[in-house]
């Protein structure tokens, strides 16, 4: 199990290191060519956009084998980058918008794929900690690949920063081949029927999957509806330099680091509700403590909402690994990443229009909604436990497929 732990954070690791040097790039690489900011904008969304989607994508890594999916689909990333090379003018914009959207389905099939296949090759007890060894992995990765792919466009161009992030998928797919995955029922046969509902149905009908996904999808909707406000707070109330907001995210980053590698044992001590609702208040105090008018409490508050922001999502994916059915799993995974980052398509530009009222409201609003949900979910938790009868003692651990849902 180690030998498989090690390879899923490897895989993280270099899947991080092509995916954030290349999403940087492409918005850069457009603007140069088109000279548009408008049209470099885009290039985002195109990567975020076929996220709506995963509660359909997600059912073919439950009518087909996950492993030989998420491989194939990592090479055909590789060969969407290479096409980069032939990009020589403004004509050939429209491959790098192709190739954003390729980026965008394969975030979604290969995360769904990667957290249905984690309970596979590893204990229940282990899911956690790797779950968070992932996330630091990534985030390690947000530091050092946007700033290895800026360098090296600025010296050989985006040809060559295709090239090396064609190399990251091709590298992965070696990985998750030689991984050693235990035999289920899922490998081979697929339970008829089921589609987009199912999913629905499956990661919303049982609270312990239901609360850690709706603190994730608060959560991460309040990280994209503050990001205009915290932009404002630099430029304007603080009148700080732009370049400012560089420090933010590695002060946050470090954070996220942080929370990742200590994530797991919270899960395993206190359950993945306690978790979610923990992140969810840090996210909260991190954004109020952004509001005050002194430039280190800003900082502390980005390193504070670093720490929370990966704890609710990783509470989340941990959840879901933990109890849902095996058969469900891949459009379960790609239906709660549709939930928890689907809502950042509206919150982005409502935090933007928002944002007209002045810097700190927004902020205010995430902490109030962060708080609430928080709460909300601590009182259903505990209501929940108090209508338990006691009659019959949980199980220690719960392996996936053995959740009420699947009786």
């Amino acid at each position: 199990m180690r030998r498989n732990a090690s390879l899923f954070v490897a895989i993280s690791l270099l899947s991080g290191f092509g995916s954030s040097a290349m999403s940087l790039v492409n918005g850069i690489w457009i603007l140069d060519l088109t000279g548009s900011t408008g049209l470099a904008a885009l290039a985002g969304l195109c990567v975020y956009a076929p996220v709506l989607a995963g509660p359909w994508l997600g059912g073919l890594l439950d009518r087909v084998p996950r492993r030989p999916l998420v491989i194939a689909v990592n090479l055909l990333l590789a060969a969407a980058l290479l096409t980069l090379l032939t990009v020589r003018g403004p004509g050939q914009t429209w491959l790098i918008f192709t190739v954003s959207c390729a980026y965008g389905v394969s975030y979604v099939l290969i995360d769904a794929g990667e957290t249905a296949l984690l309970p596979s090759a590893l204990a229940p007890t282990e899911l956690g900690d790797v779950n968070g060894w992932r996330s630091s992995a990534q985030e390690g990765m947000k530091l050092v690949a946007p700033l290895a792919g800026a360098g090296l466009y600025a010296w050989r161009g985006g040809p060559a920063v295709a090239v090396l992030s064609a190399a990251m998928p091709i590298l992965v797919a070696v990985l998750y081949a030689v991984l050693r995955l235990r035999w289920t029922p899922a490998d081979q046969r697929i339970e008829p029927g089921g589609g987009p509902r199912t999913g629905l149905v499956a990661l919303f009908g049982e609270r312990a999957t239901r609360l850690p996904v709706v603190l994730a999808a608060v959560s991460i909707a309040m990280s994209g509806f503050t990001t205009a406000g915290i932009y404002a707070i630099v430029v304007t109330e603080l009148r700080l330099p732009t370049t400012f907001l560089g420090v933010l995210a590695s002060a946050q980053g470090a954070g996220s680091i942080l929370g990742g590698l200590i994530v797991g044992r919270l899960i395993a001590a206190r359950g993945a509700v306690a978790v979610g609702v923990a992140g969810t208040a840090l996210f909260a105090l991190g954004c109020l403590a952004r509001c005050l008018p002194w430039w280190p409490a800003t900082v502390l508050g980005a390193v504070v909402a670093g720490v929370g922001l990966p704890a609710t999502l990783v509470a989340a994916v941990t959840a879901v690994q933990t109890h849902t059915p095996a058969a469900l799993l891949g459009r379960v995974a790609a239906t709660a990443n549709t939930a928890m980052f689907g809502p950042l398509v509206a919150a982005i530009p409502l935090g933007s229009a928002a944002v007209h009222l002045g810097a700190r409201p927004p902020l205010v609003v995430a902490t109030a909604i962060c708080l609430t949900a928080a709460v909300a979910a601590t009182v259903t938790r505990r209501s929940t436990a108090l209508g338990q009868t006691p009659t019959v003692p949980a199980p220690p651990h719960r392996k996936a497929g053995t959740s009420p849902a699947s009786r």
